[in-house]
């Protein structure tokens, strides 16, 4: 949006580490806007968010110096062998059916077939099978029968995570 001649006057872009480079947590941002703006967003990030972590700051500058777009390429290839692990695995699991995500690292799997309310599953995968997840309901009432989970985690994690979600629903 920068290069279009006139937009900096009227450019308001809020931007994150988050998704692009894997700093998942992080919340770690930034923005480019007017001038005249700047004074009035300073108040409020003051109030909303401060004290960034120097390692957070440090791991942002070194995503704009490095070849950022091959270590981007890396992480969205590895990412996208995770999602395929995470919905294959959930669709060999009775009662739980998943559709392959094009954006993001969650899977957002149909549970109604199981039985049990999204948020009741979620505590119990946490408490008996050691596995967080949120509930579809986390995302509004029609979010009922879904789970959310994210495979922003190791390929190991998720692994472990699949066997024993698969054990928690082959006892249900």
């Amino acid at each position: 949006m920068l290069h279009f001649p006139g937009i900096r006057d009227r450019l308001l872009l809020v931007h994150g580490f988050s998704k692009t480079f894997a700093m998942t947590g992080w919340r770690l941002g930034f923005a480019v806007l007017p001038l005249d703006f700047v004074k009035t967003v300073v108040l409020f990030i003051n109030s909303s968010v401060s004290c960034t972590a120097a390692f957070t700051q440090w791991a942002a500058v070194s995503a704009f110096r490095e070849d950022t777009r091959t270590a981007v390429d890396t992480m969205v290839s590895e990412l996208e062998r995770r999602r395929d692990k995470i919905v294959e695995g959930l669709n060999t699991i009775d009662g739980i059916r998943c559709l392959r995500p094009h954006g993001a690292f969650y899977v957002f799997p149909n549970i109604a077939d199981l039985g049990i309310p999204s948020s009741m599953l979620a505590d119990r995968l946490l408490d008996e099978a050691g596995v967080s997840a949120l509930p579809g309901t986390t995302f509004g009432r029609y979010g009922e029968g879904y789970m959310r989970f994210s495979f922003a985690s190791s390929l190991q994690n998720i692994e472990t995570a699949l066997e024993r979600i698969d054990r928690f629903v082959g006892g249900l």
